[in-house]
């Protein structure tokens, strides 16, 4: 399934898979699963970018909205893979 958002819409994948449902897709969304990607900052020593600048993107990344809440996905159904990357 392949859901677009526009730019001032509020992204609610339940509701989008109702109307999925509506349509005639079979599934129950509390046995459904979401994979969703993580990603873990770390300043790298040789980046080319000043330690400040390095300290304040990943500050500044960390307070970007959780996926989970942001899509309204039930908490129960996520499944996170994560990776660490060095800036």
């Amino acid at each position: 399934v392949t859901l677009t958002f526009g730019y001032m819409e509020q992204p609610n994948i339940p509701r989008a898979l109702a109307i999925c449902r509506k349509q005639g897709w079979k599934f129950d969304i509390m046995t459904t699963s979401f994979f969703l990607s993580r990603r873990s900052l770390k300043a790298s020593p040789n980046s080319g970018m000043p330690v400040w600048q390095d300290k304040l993107f990943i500050g500044l990344a960390r307070t970007a909205a959780d996926a989970t809440e942001y899509f309204q996905i039930p908490t129960g159904r996520v499944v996170e893979i994560g990776t660490q990357v060095a800036i």
